[in-house]
C-alpha cells in the first residue's frame, strides 16, 4: 500500500481535520483516507474549452539575438 506524507499543513487545517475525524468517530488516518477515496472517485471534469490557438508569422529585418537552443532547449524541439 502506498503512503503519503504531506508537509506544511497549516495548524488551522490540521485542527479542522482532527475535529472532523472526532465528530465522525474516526481516527485522523481513517478520515484522511475517506477524504482521499471520495476525491479519487469523482469523475475528472474536462474543464472549460480553450479557444483555438492562432499563430502568426512575422518577418523582421534584423537578425535575431536568440539561438534556437535558447528558445527550445537542448533537445531541439
Amino acid at each position: 500500500m502506498v503512503a503519503f506524507h504531506v508537509r506544511g499543513v497549516p495548524e488551522p487545517v490540521a485542527a479542522a481535520l482532527r475535529e472532523r475525524a472526532r465528530r465522525r468517530r474516526h481516527s485522523l488516518q481513517q478520515e484522511l483516507l475517506l477524504i482521499l477515496e471520495e476525491a479519487a472517485a469523482e469523475p475528472a471534469s474536462p474543464g472549460p474549452a480553450l479557444p483555438p490557438i492562432r499563430l502568426k508569422t512575422v518577418r523582421t529585418t534584423g537578425a535575431s539575438a536568440w539561438r534556437r537552443d535558447e528558445i527550445y532547449g537542448d533537445d531541439g524541439r
